[in-house]
């Protein structure tokens, strides 16, 4: 069976990526989460990974670090599951934005980052910020006008790309960015999928916290 390692679903916005395609597509696999930030976790991660560094995927003698490349594996080992849309141009298109997700928007990830733990107030919207937050909506809003049809996700059904947006719905959402109608409904598809639902829910029942997370932010309701 394989064996996904992650670290704790409060904060681990990589490692919640492969997690929901596995789920979402119904692929069975083995969880191991080591926590984040110990005096343990690094040597933890490293009996796993060359990186020492979560998500990692183990099949038998592979071994796969990084989200967006443990995606790639699972869509090539399973090709029969829609993990990317099966149109050529749509595909593309979602290979894109999932590269570019993978690589840009630090000013949103400094901002905000994700803590499934708590509600916080706005930050102050730099324009590095909001350039950031721009291009996620116009990202998203092309998406799902060329591709998607008269369904919810950004490509019609669930896809790679929206787990690799998947921590994004969260930070805006956490962090109440103001969005626009289009987005505020994709946002509510997102963290309604029962992937999501599942993840956020054992998040929730964790039994450790980091506080460096909330640091520099007004907390306005907490979950845990």
């Amino acid at each position: 069976m394989l064996k996904l390692v992650i670290g704790n679903k409060l904060y681990s916005s990589w490692s919640l990526r492969p997690w929901l395609v596995l789920t979402a597509f119904g692929i069975p696999f083995e969880e191991i989460l080591i926590p984040l930030r110990t005096a343990e976790s690094r040597n933890q991660m490293l009996e796993y990974s060359p990186s020492g560094k979560v998500p990692t995927l183990i099949d038998g003698d592979v071994t796969v670090w990084e989200s967006l490349a443990i995606i790639e594996y699972l869509a090539e080992t399973f090709p029969n599951l829609e993990i990317w849309p099966r149109d050529r141009k749509a595909r593309a298109h979602a290979r894109a934005i999932s590269n570019e997700m993978h690589s840009g928007f630090q000013a949103l990830r400094q901002a905000c980052p994700m803590h499934l733990g708590a509600r916080f107030a706005t930050p102050p919207i730099t324009e590095a910020l909001q350039a950031s937050i721009d291009r996620v909506e116009d990202i998203w809003s092309e998406a799902h006008n060329r591709f998607a049809g008269a369904q919810t996700f950004l490509y019609g059904a669930f896809s790679a790309a929206d787990a690799m947006y998947a921590p994004v719905v969260m930070r805006f959402d956490g962090y109440q960015i103001p969005v626009r109608e289009s987005t505020r409904a994709y946002m509510d598809a997102v963290l309604s999928h029962p992937g999501f639902v599942a993840w956020r829910e054992a998040a929730l029942a964790e039994p450790w916290s980091i506080p460096d997370y909330a640091s520099g932010h007004t907390l306005v309701e907490s979950f845990v």
